[in-house]
């Protein structure tokens, strides 16, 4: 990734105090011990899997964003760095290299796979969302969207959702038979959106009962979530009480359970969200020892699965990075 590239990230996620004192006011606090077998959970875990790693090491200098879990024990991730996707399996950790990313400038932000076996990245600062064959790891399609950050991906019935985190809009990737991606348009956010001047929205969900959309905004009232409605871009704020989400990254909605990632606070506050998600209620906050920065979040059995970004450290080909799990609350 280019520097200019690079400093846009680090932009948005390095810590400052003001953030800090920002953050969402949380009824309790889940701390999740070294082991996520000892962390807060709804009972033993059951199966092969409370044999599978907890941690695992992603390649020198990767520089991770992104994370997707589909059908089967694989997670992909996003380089910044060239855009390459890495796929690990969750059994052993180990992994590979599956995508050629489009090189520096390019990178592969925000990831979603669905079961047709393809991956929808959002292409960062290279201005462009893609869509890659995860069987052959050839880049299916790209579009060059012109968009000044593409940041996160969800994908909904007929369509693929990106956000764009210096623009007030979302680009809507129309979607075919088999899952076959089409046209792309932009869909402007109105109502109560409120545009900041550096990074703006992120993460991206669908509501619980499918609806509308959750975009997290990181200048609205010190930090919020929005519901958007699909069909205009009408943004309205979500009740989220007295709890504020400013450095909020990755979403995942499990049933009506809302995970925020809120990666300089290296914790990840979730929410009970009601069905057409205009209100929420804090449940609690993961913590863990293990947490270097984490931006996104994905599950597989009563696990998450988080890539330590490391945005406090610049970045060399040397640099460290992982994964960690947590058990789900």
């Amino acid at each position: 990734m280019a520097l200019a590239d690079r400093s846009f990230a680090r932009r948005r996620l390095l810590t400052t105090a003001a953030a800090l004192g920002g953050a969402a006011l949380l009824g309790g606090t889940a701390h999740a011990a070294e082991s996520p077998e000892k962390g807060p959970q709804k009972g033993p875990q059951q199966g092969p899997e409370k044999h599978w790693p907890d941690r695992f090491p992603l390649p020198n200098g990767f520089q991770p964003e992104g994370i997707a879990i589909g059908s089967a024990p694989f997670a992909y991730f996003g380089s910044l760095a060239n855009g390459d996707i890495y796929r690990a399996s969750l059994a052993t950790g180990r992994g590979s290299v599956i995508s050629k990313g489009p090189g520096a400038g390019h990178p592969s932000v925000g990831l979603k796979t669905d079961r047709h076996g393809r991956l929808f990245v959002s292409g960062g600062a290279g201005g462009d969302l893609r869509t890659v064959d995860i069987r052959t790891g050839e880049i299916e399609k790209s579009y060059a969207v012109g968009g000044t950050f593409v940041n996160d991906v969800i994908l909904t019935p007929g369509a693929a959702w990106f956000t764009d985190s210096f623009a007030p809009q979302l680009y809507r990737l129309a979607l075919g038979r088999h899952g076959r991606p089409g046209a792309v348009r932009t869909v402007p956010l109105g109502g109560d959106w409120q545009q900041g001047t550096d990074f703006t929205a992120n993460g991206i969900e669908r509501t619980p009962d499918g609806s509308a959309l959750l975009v997290v905004n990181a200048f609205a009232d010190g930090g919020t979530l929005m519901r958007v409605d699909p069909r205009t871009g009408a943004a309205t704020a979500v009740d989220l009480g007295a709890a504020r989400i400013p450095n909020g990254d990755g979403l995942l909605l499990l049933g009506r359970t809302l995970y925020v990632v809120q990666q300089q606070q290296n914790a990840i506050d979730v929410f009970r969200l009601n069905s057409a998600g205009t209100k929420g209620t804090v449940i609690t906050r993961i913590t863990d020892p293990r947490f270097r920065i984490p931006t996104t979040a994905a599950a597989w059995g009563d696990r998450l699965y988080l890539p330590n970004a490391r945005f406090d450290v610049e970045p060399t080909p040397d640099t460290e990075y992982d994964v960690v799990a947590v058990r789900q609350v």
